[in-house]
């Protein structure tokens, strides 16, 4: 293991190479000042840290999937190969987190399943990308056979649209996975923020069973409400993903509840090892394997929870200050410095 001492903290103000990042602050930490590092499972976080390193092309990365292979102790190979970096922007840290929905629909519409989800059209239609109100009151893609599959709840689909993935249950068990095949162009709209901005909820208050309550209590409003946010999500089959295994992420790489989180890859390279300090008592190493349009800034993420009804209330919890440090490999987390150390 390396010495503590080797890794003086050393804080940097520099703009990331090739990055449209603003000014960054960089500091150089030992394992030491990461909070309750010696009592993580490391070997999970291997685990999951192996299942997305080999789709790396930066070659320092790539040998440290190699190593990673073959490692015995998990603790001494993060600890030997690699170098805690902790990257601020000026925004306070903020963890949030998501879960893959499980809606109940079918192949073909019917009186109860009346909601299409729609495979990504290979060209926008004349006049440009519409609205999802424009998707979803005026039919633009309707007939066109886009349809993979029609659900049950308008609201449970918008969700899956925030989520990027999901489970469709069919009749008679059957399950189909979708996952994230591209949008409209249009940015998110926070109908959490609106309704709070309209008075009806505070900002505690407001949860995605909260939405979904005060939507189908008002169907006329929510309906509007809904239409507050302007992109729409197409989505793509992805049923080849085992049952066993989480929804795809970023990397295209199945994901892992409770060690995969969602980055905004401006600032932290996707693959890499992020140690997370998450409110009081969370203290876990991580691997950045997802985006979401949402996550944007240096200390910012989104936790993976799991699958269903359940993970998306504890997901809906989830609003917690956050401290993440990037564990980057020694030659890139030093190659930060203007000059090297003495």
């Amino acid at each position: 293991m390396r010495q503590a001492g080797r890794a003086a903290a050393c804080a940097l103000s520099l703009i990331w190479a090739g990055s449209a990042m603003a000014e960054t602050t960089f500091t150089l930490l030992s394992f030491d000042q990461l909070d309750g590092w010696a009592e993580d499972d490391h070997a999970a976080a291997l685990t999951v840290f192996r299942n997305t390193c080999m789709d790396f092309d930066d070659p320092d990365w790539r040998a440290l999937c190699g190593l990673a292979e073959d490692a015995a102790d998990a603790r001494a190979f993060f600890e030997m190969l690699f170098q805690p970096v902790l990257i601020e922007d000026g925004q306070e840290g903020l963890l949030t987190g998501y879960f893959e929905p499980e809606l109940t629909g079918a192949l073909q519409p019917d009186d109860r399943n009346r909601y299409p989800l729609y495979a990504m059209p290979e060209a926008p239609p004349e006049g440009g990308w519409p609205s999802r109100r424009q998707i979803e009151e005026d039919g633009v893609f309707a007939g066109q056979g886009l349809e993979i599959a029609w659900v049950d709840d308008p609201v449970d689909l918008y969700f899956l649209h925030v989520q990027g993935s999901g489970r469709i249950r069919l009749p008679g068990g059957q399950v189909i996975r979708v996952g994230y095949g591209g949008k409209n162009g249009y940015e998110y709209a926070s109908i959490g923020v609106e309704l709070v901005a309209r008075g009806i909820y505070e900002p505690h208050e407001v949860s995605a069973d909260v939405i979904r309550n005060w939507v189908r209590r008002n169907p006329e409003e929510g309906r509007e409400l809904l239409w507050h946010n302007p992109s729409f999500v197409f989505f793509r089959e992805v049923s080849e993903v085992p049952a066993n295994l989480g929804p795809l992420g970023a990397m295209n790489r199945s994901i892992t509840a409770g060690r995969s989180l969602a980055v905004d890859p401006a600032y932290v390279p996707l693959g890499a090892p992020v140690w997370m300090e998450r409110g009081e008592d969370d203290r876990r190493l991580m691997v950045a394997q997802d985006t979401g349009s949402a996550i944007r800034g240096a200390q910012r993420a989104d936790l993976f929870v799991g699958t269903g009804r359940a993970a998306g209330r504890e997901a809906g919890r989830i609003r917690d200050p956050l401290r993440l440090v990037v564990l980057m490999p020694i030659q890139r987390a030093y190659a930060l410095l203007p000059e090297p150390i003495e």
